[in-house]
């Protein structure tokens, strides 16, 4: 098959290549190519059994038209500030303005025109006062919350958009390797859960496969000497509590985005995708690895809130494989957790003793992942990780109080994989000649609405 765009990965970052191109009038043959299935043929059979299945040969969580984060909660950040170092390629006005042309095609889509946590009101003052006595920054930015039911009737609509304007999308076909002729891109190889293979042909091949194709991305990077560096990889815990802790923060912010550097070790240690009445869920990837996630709904609401505290680790002599690492890491905690998710008090951390399922039952906070087995995180958790972790969660309880209490809920692995960063120019052209790599497993961006931007602006080179 000959095509003059190949897109491999149909989560943000490849959607909107393709849309923009349609959208600047592009007569260009455009083919995405996606491992999982349309959006409306995802569906865990979790919300059934209760209890995950791990499905096979893809888990429709982390795979399928719009990707796993799309999946997970919805959120839009309309800052440059969140998102990933793409501004630091693309300038921070370019950012900052294809953020809100990217955010302009949501609404025209369907997403809720009510934006959060654009209040400058004396009680976003007073939450700030407290992070700055903690030693904490508070990051300002304004967010869009589609909700995980939400965001998929918006995809659903943008994908029969795109097949509706020509563009044609392979599903259940994964790239296994490209094509590489005379220093440039030809194409690439495919095939599905059967065997069964393709090649397709193309004058540019983008490959945007998300977090959950970090790995591969790697590989071939290091196959084909695709200019690349180990850059950052998140290793951390996704914490729970009552709504009634966090509520003021909800309320006036709802996502608290905050950045410290706790001691002893100083490193970067961030919130991340906070969910009011939201839930806890669990990823699977395809070597098995569970890890934990975090969503929320417009209309189905818990008594909990969730939200991720990640740690910043990064490795470049003479260790110089961070995924790996992270991959490493997570797989020790699910041999703990016999397949599991496991989830941990933060009281009994503090004790030094593990947590029983009795004293899950008997306390304030019930979890939100019905199968996560109770257990003591800090046994794979490496020790630098755990303590900024906890230093960090002494520090939010001085922002939030209550935030550090016994009862608090810590389930782990949170991993985040987007670590090898692909060198681009601002037009995203990597060393190898038609070959452009876009979205968090570029390792240049770190949620929907950044992958979006990316995607927009290659859509606009290609055209």
């Amino acid at each position: 098959m000959k095509k003059d765009v190949v897109i491999i990965g149909a989560g943000p970052a490849g959607i909107f290549t393709a849309l923009e191109m349609i959208k600047k009038g592009s007569d260009k043959s455009i083919l995405i190519v996606e491992k999982g299935q349309p959006v409306e043929k995802r569906h865990c059979p979790k919300d059934k059994t209760k209890q995950c299945v791990n499905c096979k040969p893809y888990c429709h969580i982390t795979t399928g038209f719009s990707g796993a984060g799309a999946f997970s909660d919805g959120k839009l950040s309309l800052c440059y500030e969140v998102g990933g170092d793409l501004p630091t390629l693309i300038g921070e006005n370019v950012a900052q303005e294809t953020i809100n042309y990217t955010d302009g095609i949501y609404l025209e889509f369907g997403a809720d025109t009510h934006i959060e946590g654009i209040s400058n009101s004396q009680e976003v003052k007073e939450i700030r006062m407290r992070a700055i006595q903690a030693g904490l920054k508070l990051v300002d930015c304004p967010i869009r919350h589609m909700g995980t039911e939400k965001a998929q009737s918006i995809y659903y609509a943008i994908e029969q958009y795109l097949l509706n304007n020509g563009v044609e999308i392979i599903f259940g076909y994964e790239c296994y390797d490209i094509i590489l002729e005379d220093g440039a891109c030809k194409g690439v190889h495919l095939k599905n859960s059967k065997g069964e293979q393709m090649t397709i042909e193309a004058d540019s091949t983008v490959i945007a496969t998300g977090r959950r194709g970090a790995e591969w991305l790697e590989k071939i990077c290091a196959e084909y000497d695709i200019a690349h560096q180990p850059g950052t990889v998140d290793i951390g815990v996704r914490v729970e509590v009552r709504n009634e802790i966090i509520e003021k923060v909800n309320e006036v912010l709802y996502e608290s985005k905050l950045i410290g550097y706790p001691g002893p070790f100083k490193n970067k240690v961030r919130t991340f995708c906070q969910n009011p009445g939201g839930f806890v869920s669990q990823e699977n990837y395809d070597n098995d690895l569970a890890v934990v996630n975090g969503h929320s709904y417009k209309d189905l609401k818990s008594n909990n809130t969730n939200l991720a505290i990640l740690v910043s680790h990064n490795f470049s002599y003479p260790f110089n494989q961070p995924i790996e690492y992270a991959r490493k890491v997570g797989e020790l905690t699910n041999m703990l957790g016999a397949g599991h998710i496991m989830v941990q008090r933060f009281g009994d951390i503090l004790d030094g003793k593990r947590t029983w399922e009795k004293e899950l039952s008997q306390s304030n906070v019930k979890p939100t992942l019905p199968d996560a087995v109770a257990g003591d995180i800090t046994a794979a958790m490496p020790y630098r990780a755990m303590m900024n972790i906890i230093n960090f969660i002494k520090a939010m309880d001085h922002v939030v109080p209550g935030f550090a209490s016994t009862e608090t809920l810590l389930y782990s692995p949170e991993l985040k994989f987007y670590s090898n960063r692909v060198k681009m120019d601002k037009d995203f052209n990597t060393n190898v000649k038609g070959l452009h790599c876009l979205g968090d497993s570029s390792g240049w961006t770190r949620g929907l609405m950044m992958a979006s931007v990316m995607g927009v602006l290659m859509g606009r080179k290609l055209v």
